[in-house]
């Protein structure tokens, strides 16, 4: 794709990246992909900018003139427009709370590949269980931003036929043999105020960074990470959804019967919402512990804006269970589904277990709608390696047998 002379730009390398914090866990360098600690991620309900996890198909784009960007709206409606930054920013501004997962240019859907992958062999970035971030978006909804070039509330299709909303980007994809990167929502979902889509220039009250879209990124509360697309170019209404590579051939959930030599990408849906989960970020199955108290937090989450009803955690194989503490902001007691709970964003948790000798500490979260997490991989192995959602299991190793065995 021509890029615009002075514009926003993908770059052939990866000689122009930006400054990255030495904490991350590096998944691979070129593109880059990373994710905070396990105990870096829970330290704060809003994720730090420099901790959130990076997701990325290509070398980071460069804005060199912000006065000469733009976003093309066009596609299937009757006022086409080329809107300015400052064109964005004169809309109603919201701040909205949501976590991402795996920030492809997009929350991704690839959390906890590298477990799955034990089970059978799986492709992709092997991620583990903090390819997340939960973050304060700041931005236009993309209901207004539709709503100012013709486009009313809570349309399904318009005269012309559209019914479909892309995204595109102006990063370049191998995936894409070097064209950007691209997705869909429905066009009832994007004219939805109530959806909360922005079309985002802030995170955590500052200037979007590089690494996260600078300077305008889409943000698709409460469906994988891939839809929210980062270095908007266009925004087209499109007839069906998007053609590109990671609607069509990538993020869709097969059983586990298919396999590289009998998959046939058509016959699945391009994945949205997401599936409730939950994992233990206080400890790892490295960690040698000293018997007696031992402090276990970690997060929760649904897709759609489903809250989290319990957070249940077991020590004994799953034979008994009890309730773990949920909480989202400080001094604010969360509720499922209350408006004072921030329905887009994870729940942390925490709880106390007595350690009296070597321990599996399990942890599975049941959503607002009932929707509780599966026992075990094997049930939802995908040959992708996306929506790993079964129990989180954690095995601690106490200092007295840890001894026994050196």
């Amino acid at each position: 794709m021509a890029m615009r002379q002075g514009a926003l730009r993908g770059p052939s390398d990866y000689s122009q990246e930006p400054t990255r914090h030495p904490s991350l866990r590096i998944n691979a360098k070129e593109p880059f992909n990373a994710e905070a600690t396990r105990r870096d991620l829970v330290v704060s309900y809003i994720t730090p900018v420099d901790l959130f996890l990076k997701r990325n198909h290509g070398p980071i784009p460069i804005l060199h003139d912000i006065e000469s960007y733009y976003v093309t709206v066009a596609g299937l409606i009757e006022r086409p427009a080329k809107l300015s930054l400052n064109d964005i920013k004169k809309l109603p501004k919201y701040n909205v709370t949501a976590t991402l997962q795996v920030d492809l240019g997009v929350l991704c859907a690839g959390n906890r590949r590298t477990e799955m992958s034990k089970s059978r062999k799986v492709r992709g970035v092997g991620w583990d269980v903090c390819a997340l971030g939960n973050a304060t978006w700041g931005g236009a909804k993309l209901s207004d931003v539709l709503q100012l070039i013709g486009v009313p509330y809570h349309t399904e299709i318009t005269p012309s036929g559209g019914k479909h909303v892309e995204f595109t980007s102006v990063d370049q994809c191998p995936e894409e043999k070097g064209g950007p990167y691209k997705a869909s929502i429905p066009l009832g979902h994007a004219t939805n105020p109530a959806a909360d889509v922005l079309v985002a220039y802030e995170m955590n009250g500052e200037v979007l960074k590089r690494d996260h879209g600078y300077p305008l990124r889409v943000v698709v509360p409460g469906v994988i990470g891939a839809r929210s697309v980062k270095w908007l170019d266009r925004i087209d209404i499109i007839e069906e959804e998007c053609q590109g590579f990671f609607m069509q051939k990538d993020y869709k959930m097969f059983p586990p019967s298919v396999d590289w030599d009998n998959i046939v990408w058509s016959t699945r849906k391009p994945q949205m919402d997401y599936p409730v989960q939950s994992a233990i970020c206080s400890l790892e199955d490295t960690n040698a512990i000293i018997p007696g108290e031992v402090t276990v937090t970690g997060y929760a989450l649904s897709g759609g804006g489903r809250g989290i009803e319990r957070v249940d955690i077991s020590t004994d194989g799953g034979k008994t269970w009890f309730g773990a503490v949920r909480y989202q902001k400080e001094g604010v007691p969360y509720v499922a589904g209350d408006i004072s709970s921030d329905k887009w964003a994870w729940v942390l948790f925490k709880t106390v277990i007595d350690v009296k000798g070597d321990t599996e500490v399990i942890v599975k979260a049941v959503d607002s709608s009932a929707n509780v997490q599966p026992e075990s991989v094997e049930t939802i192995w995908n040959l992708r390696g996306i929506l790993n959602t079964c129990w989180h299991r954690v095995r601690l190793l106490t200092i007295h047998n840890l001894r026994s065995l050196l």
